[in-house]
């Protein structure tokens, strides 16, 4: 199912002039990232902030599925939605995941504190500072924050880099995918 969603997702983004039209969806090896993320913490509250085609909802709904929990994703495209959603009934995973057409930023203001295992943010990359401190608040002792595209496109995750340098632990950049940026709270 992920291997037919990111290539019809590979498809697609050819095809598209303007980096806003196109899906772009998780590589192979950054879901397995996360995957093994969401199982080493024993994650059982994930929030996704943008959920595209939901090929990340789907790495991260077949890991909770093991540690008995649950992912909330958060994009404000409900035709994306639509279509994660349905990917995720193919999958079978819809028992795992919520998703919800919000705005990123108002969906972690939302969120109490310590209550997220582990936060995956793959949106608009330069409008995280503006979400802080929540990303850290929502947070509980130990959990993880990752952020997508940390190597694709550096300067744009450099500031919140620097924030979670600053507030959190462990700040690292693995080199899968385009770049996973991993912050872990103390």
């Amino acid at each position: 199912m992920i291997d037919r969603v990111g290539d019809a997702a590979a498809r697609h983004d050819a095809a598209q002039e303007d980096r806003l039209d196109r899906w772009r969806v998780l590589e192979p090896d950054a879901g397995r990232f996360l995957w093994f993320l969401v199982q080493a913490v024993g994650a059982r509250t994930v929030v996704e902030v943008g959920t595209s085609r939901g090929v990340s909802t789907l790495w991260l709904a077949d890991a909770v599925r093991a540690t008995g929990g649950r992912v909330v994703s958060v994009d404000p495209d409900a035709e994306a939605q639509r279509a994660a959603a349905a990917n995720l009934a193919e999958a079978g995973l819809s028992g795992y995941a919520e998703l919800r057409p919000v705005d990123g930023g108002a969906a972690l203001a939302e969120l109490g504190d310590g209550e997220v295992d582990l936060l995956f943010l793959d949106a608009e990359r330069t409008e995280y500072p503006s979400w802080w401190p929540h990303p850290v608040r929502v947070l509980r002792a130990g959990g993880l924050l990752v952020a997508d595209n940390a190597l694709s496109h550096p300067g744009e995750i450099a500031p919140l880099e620097a924030l979670c340098r600053r507030d959190l632990t462990a700040v690292a950049t693995i080199a899968v995918g385009k770049g996973e940026l991993v912050a872990r709270r103390p």
